[in-house]
């Protein structure tokens, strides 16, 4: 038998990615990106005159299923692997992002009868505009002493499922109407491929309230939180479950002839984006904390028991890999805020420096900045820029900066920023172990680790530990094709589990960032201050932010 491959289809934010792994060896072969045409809706709605309020963030359906069609020929042709060489599809999937789908499986969006009501689209995970229903939730589930809600760190977030539900109930309940199954777009995708609708425990799991031992939250619960909402559990939100690692189902004919592949290729069940990544860097026990870093960061760790752990955005069982408990916790924006710095507050001048030394602003503010030392600048951030995920749950606060004055300059406010992206790593951290939940070893991966030495310098300093860096730069298209794998099964050329795939697939981490002495020491005065930042305005001392964000909403 020849060789034999997987592939991984990782969705992004902007961009859907499709990975080919040699299976025996884990080599990667080929990758394409395929760019989503519509990119992030978050102004106006395609091809029409509808607009979007502030806080939008919705996806076009479209581009989910031009991934597939662009980038899997498209590495098959790279590669010169033939189709029939292909075992096994996995696919991951930034999460929660969210379908309502009509009774044909197909998203309402692109009914003409429904595509110019906002709510009928897709709702990326960055859409922060059911803050409101995620408050409903949470004083609701505290009102009735939901045990579901310490799962998730005593907050579900405005990001997650229920609340988009409950935001399309409350402003749109025609939609709500119409939508015969809501789904994940990690799910529906699989759906696409395999003509199976299929919902992913990991899914569901973090970002719906649903428990391998209990389900879905009570009736009683849904019902008290609105009339139109009871027994969806039964309905909108029905279906099959399975835990990824399993089969989904088998690739359609009709998908087979349209991708270059063979009709009954297995298809694993989906992961979400950052879990995927956890094994394809080689963790498979407890104790190995992992950050995938990019516009957000996750923190996911693996542990032997559940603990109710401040702010986490989950514990699930099986949520990673079987028979662990997965948690999850987060940043909700990292690289979007060294993004947003670079695009909107950096002055023409550095643009015209960064040029004429033929190098990106990127480049030269981390260059300038590592010339700095912690402290020098007087400055100190919060890394709200898209609210908090992690520890406090909260999509109403925002950014600060403090200690600007007339000599402050622009490479000392993008290692401000850097620096308050660390510091909230520490506060995760701090909250698992302050519940017995250890953090042994520390790995990242995602773009930002690789693109950025100094931020990696500046954690290992912050957190006062060592820091590993995954060797691919596409952990979580390399997982998704590991679960591939393991969908296909040993008799067919692939795994029986993911830790026999581990064994093999994963990349083990090379970089490696040791902490100075001298730094750790200045860095933990700052903490402290950060600490006191954030609890004066993110613990209800100063409601600021929620105040000032209101009068925003309100224009």
């Amino acid at each position: 038998m020849g060789r034999k491959y997987s592939i991984g289809v990782d969705y992004g934010t902007e961009s859907g990615r499709v990975l080919i792994v040699e299976v025996s060896t884990g080599e990667e072969i080929a990758t394409h990106v395929t760019p989503y045409k519509h990119k992030v809706i978050s102004e106006r709605l395609p091809e029409s005159d509808i607009t979007l309020q502030k806080d939008w963030a919705l996806q076009h359906p479209d581009d989910f299923l031009e991934v597939l069609y662009q980038s899997i020929p498209k590495v098959l042709e790279q590669a010169d692997v033939d189709g029939r060489d292909i075992i096994g599809i996995g696919i991951d999937f930034t999460s929660c992002t969210m379908l309502p789908l009509d009774n044909c499986g197909e998203p309402l969006c692109l009914k003409a009868d429904w595509s110019r009501n906002p709510h009928s689209w897709p709702k990326l995970w960055k859409h922060h505009a059911a803050q409101e229903e995620a408050d409903m939730i949470n004083r609701k589930a505290q009102e009735l002493n939901q045990p579901f809600l310490a799962r998730y760190g005593g907050k579900i977030s405005s990001e997650w499922m229920f609340t988009k539900i409950l935001e399309i109930v409350n402003k749109a309940p025609e939609v709500y109407e119409a939508t015969d199954i809501f789904l994940e777009a990690c799910d529906w995708v699989t759906y696409k491929l395999t003509g199976k609708m299929i919902r992913s425990s990991c899914m569901i799991g973090y970002k719906a309230m649903w428990d391998k031992q209990s389900g879905y939250p009570d009736e009683i619960f849904f019902e008290a939180l609105h009339p139109d909402l009871r027994g969806i559990s039964e309905s909108k939100m029905r279906g099959e479950v399975k835990t990824i690692g399993q089969r989904a189902g088998y690739l359609t004919r009709e998908m087979a002839d349209k991708l270059g592949l063979v009709p009954g290729t297995p298809v694993a069940v989906g992961v979400i984006d950052a879990h995927a990544s956890v094994p394809a860097v080689g963790i498979t026990k407890p104790g190995k904390l992992l950050m995938v870093m990019g516009t957000s960061t996750c923190h996911l760790l693996l542990s032997e028991r559940e603990e109710m752990v401040e702010g986490v955005s989950g514990v699930v069982e099986d949520g990673i890999v079987p028979g662990l408990f997965a948690y999850e916790a987060g940043q909700a924006a990292v690289g979007d805020i060294f993004a947003w710095y670079t695009e909107n507050a950096v002055p023409k001048t550095v643009e015209k420096l960064a040029l004429e030394e033929g190098i990106t602003v990127h480049e030269w503010l981390e260059r300038t900045a590592s010339a700095e030392s912690p402290g020098d600048s007087g400055l100190l951030a919060l890394d709200w820029w898209n609210g908090n995920r992690s520890v406090l749950v909260n999509g109403n606060l925002s950014g600060v900066i403090i200690g600007y004055s007339l000599s402050t300059k622009p490479n000392e406010v993008y290692r401000a920023l850097l620096e308050a992206t660390a510091f909230g790593t520490r506060k995760i951290i701090e909250a698992f172990e302050v519940k017995g939940i250890k953090v042994n070893e520390i790995i990242a991966s995602g773009g930002l680790p690789h693109r950025n030495k100094l931020l990696m310098q500046i954690y290992a300093d912050v957190l006062n530990r060592e820091i590993k860096v995954s060797k691919t730069v596409q952990a979580s298209a390399l997982g998704a094709a590991m679960f591939g794998a393991v969908a296909a099964g040993q008799d067919n050329g692939g795994y029986d589990t993911i830790f026999d795939a581990a064994k093999v697939m994963a990349k083990a981490p090379e970089d490696l960032f040791i902490p100075n002495e001298k730094n750790v020491n200045i860095y933990n005065d700052l903490y402290k201050e950060y600490c006191k930042l954030h609890d004066y305005f993110g613990r209800g001392i100063n409601p600021v932010m929620e105040k000032l964000k209101s009068y925003k909403d309100r224009v």
